[in-house]
């Protein structure tokens, strides 16, 4: 039966990527659509598209498409690369497969953790109150709203931040003497690539399988850690000894997300917490 099933990922990027492979193993049909196709691997059927584009890519798919995944980035980082990225984008998508008279059995759609606006380290989950008032928040939960009004059943995936081979932006920040204040702790709650990917292929697999899926799911590892904690054995991995002058902190909330509702499913981290996670990216350099 699974392998019949087909899969679109719209915006087809590292997350994409890895989330195909898993899925083409497993039997089903997999289509990436992406700019630049020629980055996918040959598992992956490629479509050159553009989010930003009305028209349909050419070579759209023919015949059913049973699920689409949407996972976007946005490449400009300002309200309208936002809006394109994650509105407008999701909409042509959706707009492309209505041409083609097809109807995913769901819609799965990645968001961010970044609609959550808690401050204070509270405990957060999907029934939290998710009302951030960056402007990347608030176009985030209007995407997410396009998915859910979009007819079909749909499932919103806050992802937490992500990190892994290629995303070492804090890497870079504690080899260079990156400070942290210790009070109040600031909470931060991160994913590795490869469990994100899993997470949505546990989605895929359970839908499949008839089970039913809630709305939105978090996805984070087991363990939120106090931003300071996590750049103090990060200094000792890397043998770092000095401070840099400066104090640099993107202050974007403080919050511990739970994973209860994803691991109820079945889903579980390879990397529980950043220990695992960046001892596994250290350890491939």
């Amino acid at each position: 039966m699974s392998g019949c099933n087909s899969l679109l990922i719209a915006g087809c990027g590292d997350v994409g990527t890895r989330l195909g492979l898993r899925m083409a193993e497993q039997g089903w049909r997999v289509v990436g659509m992406r700019r630049n196709v020629a980055a996918l691997p040959t598992a992956i059927e490629p479509l050159a598209g553009d989010l930003h584009s009305d028209a349909c890519p050419p070579g759209w798919p023919q015949g059913p498409l049973d699920y689409l995944v949407y996972c976007a980035a946005a490449t400009e980082h300002d309200e309208a690369g936002y809006r394109a990225a994650y509105v407008e984008g999701l909409r042509r998508v959706l707009n492309w497969l209505a041409q083609h008279g097809q109807r995913p059995r769901r819609i799965l759609f990645a968001s961010s953790s970044g609609v959550y606006g808690q401050q204070e380290g509270e405990c957060v989950d999907e029934d939290s109150v998710a009302a951030a008032q960056s402007f990347s928040a608030v176009i985030m939960r209007e995407a997410e709203r396009v998915a859910l009004d979009s007819g079909l059943p749909a499932t919103t995936v806050r992802l937490t931040g992500l990190y892994g081979p290629g995303r070492e932006w804090l890497l870079s920040q504690v080899r260079g003497g990156y400070r942290v204040s210790e009070t109040p702790p600031l909470y931060g709650n991160r994913i590795h690539v490869d469990d994100a990917a899993g997470l949505f292929a546990t989605l895929l697999q359970a839908d499949a399988a008839g089970v039913p899926l809630a709305d939105c799911y978090l996805g984070v590892d087991d363990e939120p850690a106090p931003l300071h904690e996590v750049v103090s054995w990060l200094r000792e991995q890397l043998g770092v000894s000095h401070w840099s002058d400066e104090q640099r902190v993107r202050r974007a909330g403080s919050k511990r997300c739970s994973n209860a509702r994803a691991r109820a499913l079945g889903w579980a981290p390879q990397y529980p917490s950043y220990r695992e996670g960046y001892a596994a990216i250290l350890a491939g350099r």
